[in-house]
């Protein structure tokens, strides 16, 4: 990247964090709105190449979280590097498939971030194989328009639709965040959940959201 590009990399005030959470969100629905036109047209690979952008733009909201309660350098460092990575923005792809079988409880979502979780690879993979011909293993062509089509785009952008929600977030909510989360960040994980009970509760006070069907309580679970 050129110098008149330097990426920053250290810390975010709460409004900074909460600034980029919601250019990340219009964007991923920018994203999004373009893969739905170029399907509208019969470019399957391309759309579904953009919904997986989408997908990761939209990831970048949860690390920017993480970036917001970093404890020391590494953590700062790890944040970015994270924001800058394709296969950490895009893990909760399989998200929208692990719900309709049937998890409710933050637990039975940990296979999402497991070093063993090959889907973010593959779908960073798929991305490329959108955009770009390419000669693969024995000596075979790879042709965007001969591996893409029309319902593999389909099923890529459903999972799109549901993560680029397009939500706007305030600063009140980051500062809620750092004012609970920062404390015990990475400690156990008791007492993280605990933490995380706690601004829900106090977010809700403040009228910037409110239960749903599951309560937050249910959904973080016990110790």
């Amino acid at each position: 990247m050129s110098k008149n590009l330097k990426q920053w990399k250290n810390t975010l005030s709460a409004k900074e964090i909460c600034d980029g959470m919601n250019y990340a969100q219009e964007n991923a629905i920018r994203l999004l709105h373009d893969a739905e036109t170029l399907f509208d047209i019969g470019s399957y690979p391309t759309a579904h190449s953009l919904a997986i952008l989408a997908i990761e733009e939209a990831g970048k909201v949860s690390i920017l979280r993480g970036l917001a309660v970093a404890r020391d350098g590494k953590d700062v460092k790890d944040s970015w590097k994270a924001y800058r990575t394709h296969t950490q923005k895009n893990v909760l792809y399989s998200f929208p498939f692990l719900v309709a079988q049937g998890h409710e409880k933050l637990s039975e979502f940990s296979e999402l971030f497991s070093e063993a979780n090959e889907m973010p690879a593959l779908l960073d993979d798929l991305k490329q194989i959108g955009f770009y011909t390419d000669c693969l293993g024995e000596k075979h062509w790879s042709v965007p328009s001969q591996i893409i089509d029309h319902v593999a785009a389909a099923n890529l952008l459903k999972v799109a639709r549901i993560l680029c929600t397009g939500r706007k977030y305030e600063t009140k909510e980051i500062e809620l965040w750092i004012k609970h989360m920062k404390p015990v960040w990475k400690s156990s994980m008791s007492d993280m959940k605990q933490a995380q009970k706690a601004w829900f509760s106090e977010m809700v006070d403040e009228g910037l959201t409110k239960e749903e069907a599951i309560s937050f309580d249910e959904f973080i679970g016990g110790s």
